[in-house]
């Protein structure tokens, strides 16, 4: 999938991407199915469906900007943060993505963006003013293999087809509840509910189903982005420095700025609140510290012993 630049490939995350992608569509496709059998407008709820994953794909670098306050930065505004990011594109042989920058504290980047020549990275405040140069590298780094992997369109993608799952429910439910039941007896009107508390428990089954599959992904291309910013840039012991030093920080930053971004997780370099290793890391968007840092040790000895 990063064919087109110099990021080694992951065949790994291509097939769990390709995986992902096939069983959240197929779930996807049986959940309109459903409506469409139990008795909703075939035209509408294509309509919506269509029109969701339009403005979710095509606009998703735009929806993420505005949702983390974060606008684009020129060479002029902001030069040392365009350099880092043109050596980075030059090492990695890739388009240079925009670049943007969002006020907060919370010390975080992100990438997003539908392919590599519609993309944008983005650095908080809070993260360029606690790592030094070589830190910010090794965290953009990270984020452009995102890029160049294409996996933040497809993580853009099954989350969409979750979301979209709850908006056509909702949709439905609504239809129900101000349709009403006027003009039906007690039968029909008894079996009109137990259709809707249908319908609210298959997409029920296919939000959790989705958010599980998005989950997994999302862990695994964490892990994946390591690899290859570490690879690339052949410094794995600066990116461990800089996960570190994210982490620690992130643990002053008030607890109530982590949960107003805890929505945005699976598209950091860092999770604004993290559960730990326990039951609930099924539910993390990334691994833990300890095995992201074991990696990039694993790492740093194979290149000590190829150098």
């Amino acid at each position: 999938m990063a064919s087109s630049s110099r990021f080694p490939a992951d065949r790994g995350l291509a097939a769990r991407m390709a995986t992902t992608i096939f069983l959240i569509g197929l779930l996807y496709v049986a959940f309109v199915a459903a409506l469409i059998a139990l008795g909703v407008s075939t035209v509408l709820v294509l309509v919506i469906a269509v029109g969701v994953a339009v403005v979710q794909y095509w606009f998703s670098d735009k929806i993420a900007l505005f949702s983390m306050g974060g606008h684009e930065v020129s060479a002029q505004q902001a030069p040392e943060l365009h350099a880092v990011v043109d050596r980075l594109c030059a090492l990695a042989d890739m388009p240079k993505p925009r670049v943007a920058i969002a006020d907060v504290d919370l010390p975080n980047a992100f990438a997003t963006g539908r392919n590599p020549s519609a993309a944008v990275v983005c650095a908080t405040t809070g993260l360029l003013r606690r790592l030094d140069e070589p830190e910010l590298e090794a965290v953009l780094s990270h984020e452009l293999s995102h890029v160049a992997h294409r996996d933040v369109a497809v993580m853009t993608i099954a989350s969409f087809l979750g979301i979209a799952a709850g908006l056509l429910t909702r949709f439905a439910f609504y239809a129900g509840m101000f349709g009403g039941y006027g003009g039906r007896n007690r039968q029909q009107a008894s079996q009109m509910a137990m259709f809707e508390v249908g319908i609210m428990a298959v997409s029920a089954l296919v939000y959790a189903v989705s958010f599980l599959l998005t989950r997994a992904l999302s862990r695994y291309r964490e892990l994946a982005a390591d690899r290859s910013a570490a690879l690339l840039t052949r410094r794995p012991s600066v990116l461990a420095s800089a996960l570190v030093k994210v982490s620690g920080e992130m643990a002053r930053i008030p607890s109530r700025d982590l949960r107003a971004a805890e929505h945005f997780n699976a598209f950091y370099f860092a999770p604004a609140l993290s559960p730990g290793v326990s039951l609930s890391s099924l539910f993390s968007t990334h691994p833990s510290l300890e095995a992201r840092l074991a990696q990039l040790s694993r790492i740093e000895s194979q290149l000590g012993r190829t150098a």
